[in-house]
């Protein structure tokens, strides 16, 4: 191949390179015209005085524009005089182009100006009548390159393959898959030769050879033998390069007659190329296999498959296997068709095809085995019970009885069963593009607008890329004047009354989404009774990611079912595995097997109906069972990442509070299960749902145990430490004060319990600005713990750790570094680096070292906090957040603004979906932003902020906490800067007085005062 290379002077050069070798390069399409240069020009350095030099000077310097050094004109790279290098280019044009990094068309009779008789014809008119889309050579130009681009005579961009592919669509008639880069032999070799058909060469020959790319075809070029003798030397290369031969003798007429098909199939191109791709070859037996959920679309990607492939085939016929009367009778309808267009067919026209449903079924076999019949396609379709070693169903089939002898021809089976393994196996899953989903559903429907509809999108992910429950939405709305969100009200609400109003779909073998399961439930239960069990227990735990370790909390009261599927390893792998063999289960990807074994997930509708269909009759013990098994597996925080295990049950969570928020379970069966949940959602910053479940444990213990006993206290305690958290600062005291009497009560002065809720007091009175009296509390839980547990215990850390913060708050930093070196020394030997508690510590010393000035030490140890709290909680977790406000801070003390801005709004934006716009966490960030804004001048925005902040403090805090005052002292600072010295006066005197109160004279942050 031959490249030309604009070189420093303004002249081309033209180099060789072998296949290898070829470096990256442009491609022109044009039409030719008078003067064009040639090779010949080039070599005698002719080329400038020519017309056409104008063109190659326009390639080279547009190939330039893109990065490209080399560049390829048809008029002047092949030596046209050299018949066998002719004949090689025009053999290898189409790769060409394909290669090519970019292809530019010159459109000289496309102009962006004003035309020459004075009318003001926009170009896309002219664009439209473009000789170009007339010409022969210029539909693979077209079709072969992944970049086209489009030029006017004048050079302007006009556009390229994807922004104008509406006009070309409409110019051209070719496809857009095809204008996409689906492979071409996806579609017939009709729909090809129609895209040619309008189109003119000028050598009546080249009608023929300029298709040779399209169908994938090399032959020798003869210029004398005309246009017809050209194209039927073509046909003969295509029916080569096809299955067989003597098509004619076999060929029957396309026909689906019976079976149920859909006016516009949507997606699944990558799967109908593999399709075409397995089954493509010599002529010898090739299979594929389509297996996947029911109502996944399996038939409908068949039906696809047989009508854009009918040409590659002589004959398709289209089988149902559902049971062997079904197929016995598919082949009689396959003699008949067989019969009307041979009616002399070999055996077939001496049988009576209302005899005999067996000789039927042996003459079919024979004729398809006859020598040269290679190019048949047979669909087995619904190949649901098929006959395999554990399969004891006297109903189940063997397809194999019903393959010709021979090995030749294609055959397509769909079946729900992964086992049927004769052949090439593609997974059919479910639809990925939520717009392949809205284009279903707007197809059906037949409404307007639903692409491009917020509900119908909501809708569309809520059905999860299933196309039955698509299909059967899109014909509900198209029957029922409902909108689309009252119809996602009601598929949550009213699921199988609304299933069973909707419409049967002919597109479907199933009709309706209801029932389309029930069979494979029916052979699950006849291959495995606690592959059954399990999929009816799946309704009362979310979809997502089950998994064995998560079930393996049963006892000796529970099921005998549930201790046989749970005992180990193999008994509840062998029991997934049915389901999954009929694709109504399959790994979750998703699911974190870091800690335990990988999970498993069912579709969201096949969820939905184990819910309304296996489980009409809510069963209360199994949803006992669920609540049971989930309470016990939540981690304490001590064990090791907790974290990864507390974010895969939290769905399976989200299903408990569920069931027991709407009274589908018991609350008194589940008391200690609710405080568990509590825990969970508290770990996570869930705090509203934390809440409802520690009241209704306490309600629960209360009830059962009175209000002194110490589960009862155990609620009590956290529901002060969420209600701190949430910053209800009298409600947490008010709990702390009784769970602290009565640990006393019950337990005594030192128990490790009555000294948690000594050190959760601590850190209440410390965020109330009382620091002698959390001092005091802190320091009778850290020698109680160090009595009872020992120095390096975690617990006694936790507590060394909130010394530090309390001696930071008191400016106290050397005494605050020891604390925290301390608890972090000892929380990395006990749990390890990454764990969030030791993160807490290493955030803390984030802010010990901001506050020395130590400004590099700061950033390292919030940079690994933050990384660490994003891996274990998540980028939207309060703990997260709260090093990201850091990390604003430090970046503000460093003068780096815009970074600083970044991360307060982050952290403000997170805080307020997390706690809401008054909490003291969301409004320490809102004084930081008012910093900021003073900082940079902004002195109306900073006044905005210090006020939300000061009102929603001094609601929180009171007037005289510390957080308050710090607010107050920052609008004296800008009261200052906007030169209103009196409400400075007075903003400073007030933050002064409460400080001395608080911290003392000697306080740093009395002194900067």
């Amino acid at each position: 191949m031959r490249l030309l290379q604009y070189k420093s002077d303004g002249n081309f050069s033209l180099t060789e390179f072998f296949e290898s070798d070829i470096p990256k390069y442009a491609i022109l399409s044009h039409r030719w015209g008078a003067e064009e240069v040639t090779f010949k020009d080039l070599m005698d350095g002719t080329s400038k005085s020519k017309a056409g030099y104008s063109k190659i000077q326009f390639c080279g310097e547009q190939a330039k524009r893109n990065g490209l050094q080399y560049f390829w004109v048809d008029t002047c790279c092949i030596d046209k005089s050299n018949a066998v290098e002719l004949q090689e280019a025009i053999n290898s044009m189409f790769r060409w182009y394909q290669h090519a990094i970019k292809c530019y068309v010159y459109l000289p009779d496309v102009s962006r100006s004003n035309s020459a008789d004075g009318s003001n014809e926009p170009w896309e008119s002219t664009f439209r009548k473009s000789e170009w889309f007339t010409r022969g050579w210029t539909l693979q130009e077209l079709i072969a390159p992944a970049s086209v681009d489009f030029f006017s005579k004048e050079g302007e961009l006009l556009g390229n393959k994807a922004s104008l592919e509406r006009y070309i669509c409409e110019i051209t008639g070719i496809p857009v898959n095809a204008l996409r880069g689906s492979p071409l032999s996806g579609f017939s070799v009709t729909e090809r030769m129609l895209w040619a058909v309008s189109r003119e060469t000028y050598r009546q020959e080249d009608k023929a050879y300029s298709l040779l790319g399209i169908f994938d075809v090399n032959m020798p070029l003869i210029y004398s033998e005309g246009k017809d003798k050209a194209l039927q030397r073509l046909r003969e290369e295509i029916d080569k390069a096809s299955k067989g031969t003597r098509r004619e003798d076999f060929s029957v007429v396309f026909s689906l007659y019976g079976v149920h098909d859909i006016e516009r199939f949507v997606a699944r191109e990558a799967e109908l190329s593999e399709i075409h791709r397995e089954l493509g070859g010599d002529g010898s037996r090739r299979t594929v296999i389509l297996h996947g959920l029911g109502g996944i679309g399996k038939t409908q990607l068949s039906v696809a498959y047989a009508k854009r492939h009918k040409d590659s085939y002589s004959a398709i016929f289209w089988l149902n296997i559902k049971d062997e009367d079904s197929l016995k009778q598919s082949f009689v309808r396959m003699a008949r068709q067989i019969l009307r267009d041979h009616p002399l067919a070999l055996r077939l026209s001496n049988v009576d095809t209302n005899d005999s449903l067996d000789k039927v079924v042996d003459v079919v076999k024979a004729w398809l085995s006859r020598p040269n019949n290679t190019r048949w396609l047979m669909i087995f379709d619904n190949y649901d019970n098929p006959k395999l070693p554990k399969n004891s169903d006297p109903a189940a089939l063997d397809i194999r009885k019903f393959l010709p002898e021979s090995h030749q021809g294609s055959i397509i089976i769909t079946t729900r069963s992964s086992q049927v393994r004769i052949g090439h196996c593609i997974y059919i899953q479910k639809l990925g593009d939520v717009c392949d989903s809205l284009e279903i559903l707007s197809n059906v429907s037949r409404r307007e607008g639903v692409r491009s509809d917020p509900d119908a999108i909501i809708l569309a992910k809520e059905l999860d890329g299933l196309p039955l429950a698509l299909a059967t939405a899109g014909a509900y709305l198209d029957q029922v004047a409902v909108s689309l969100s009252d119809y996602l009200r009601l598929y949550k609400q009213s699921w199988m009354q609304l299933q069973e109003s909707s419409p049967e779909l002919g597109s479907y073998e199933d009709r309706t989404l209801y029932s389309t399961w029930r069979i494979s439930f029916n052979y699950v239960r006849q291959q495995n009774y606690l592959s059954a069990k399990l999929l009816c227990f799946w309704a009362y735990f979310d979809r997502q990611d089950l998994w064995l370790e998560l079930l393996q909390h049963s006892d000796s009261n529970d099921p005998a079912w549930v201790q046989e599927l749970t005992k180990d390893e193999v008994s509840f792998h062998q029991a997934v595995r049915v389901l999954s063999s009929h694709g109504l289960v399959e790994v979750d990807t998703s699911s974190q097997g870091l800690i335990e074994s990988r999970g498993y997930s069912i579709h969201g509708c096949v969820h939905s109906w184990t819910i309304h269909v296996l489980n009409q009759a809510w069963d209360q013990g199994f949803a006992r069972l669920a609540i049971k098994f989930i309470g016990s597996h939540i981690p304490e925080k001590q064990t090791l990442l907790p974290w990864l295990t507390q974010r895969r049950l939290l769905q399976h969570a989200m299903r408990c509070s569920y069931m027991v928020l709407n009274s589908l379970v018991l609350d008194d069966d589940v008391v200690w299960e609710c405080h568990q949940l509590g825990n969970l959602y508290s770990d996570q910053g869930k705090l509203v749902e934390a809440e409802q479940m520690y009241q209704r444990a306490l309600q629960g213990y209360e009830k059962a145990w009175g209000p002194e006993h110490t589960s009862t206290l155990d609620t009590v305690n956290n529901l002060g430490l969420l209600y701190a958290n949430q910053g209800k600062l009298v409600e947490a005291e008010q709990m702390y004060q009784r769970a602290l009497q009565g640990y006393e009560k019950a337990w005594g002065l030192e128990h490790t319990s009555t000294l948690n809720t000594v050190n959760n007091l601590g850190n209440l009175y410390a965020n109330q600005g009382k620091l002698v009296e959390a001092e005091q509390m802190y320091q009778r839980a850290l020698q109680g713990k160090e009595k009872a547990w020992g120095p390096e215990h975690t617990s006694t850390l936790n507590t060394v750790n909130n010394l530090g913060n309390l001696y930071a708050d008191q400016g106290k930093l050397v005494k605050a570094e020891q604390m925290y070196q301390r608890a972090l020394q000892g929380k990395e030997k006990a749990w390890g680096r990454e764990h969030t508690s030791t993160l807490n510590t290493v955030n803390n010393l984030g802010l010990l070292y901001a506050n020395q000035g130590k400004l590099v030490e700061a950033e390292q140890m919030y940079q690994r906090a933050l990384q660490g709290y994003e891996k274990a909680w998540g980028l939207e977790h309060t703990s997260t957040l709260n090093t990201v406000n850091n990390l604003g801070n430090l970046y503000a003390n460093q003068g780096k603004l815009v970074e600083a801005e970044q991360m307060y709004q982050r952290a403000l934006q997170g805080y307020e979906k997390a706690w809401g716009p008054e909490h003291t966490s969301t409004l320490d960030t809102v004084n930081n932003l008012g910093l900021l804004y003073a900082n940079q001048g902004k002195l109306v925005e900073a006044e905005q902020m210090y006020q939300r902040a000061l009102q929603g403090k001094e609601k929180a805090w009171g007037l005289e906490h510390t957080s308050t005052l710090i607010t107050v002292n920052n609008l004296g600072n800008l009261y200052a800067d906007q030169g209103k010295l009196v409400e400075a006066e007075q903003m400073y005197q007030r933050a002064l007085q409460g400080k001395e109160k608080a911290w003392g004279r000697e306080h740093t942050s009395t002194l900067n005062t």
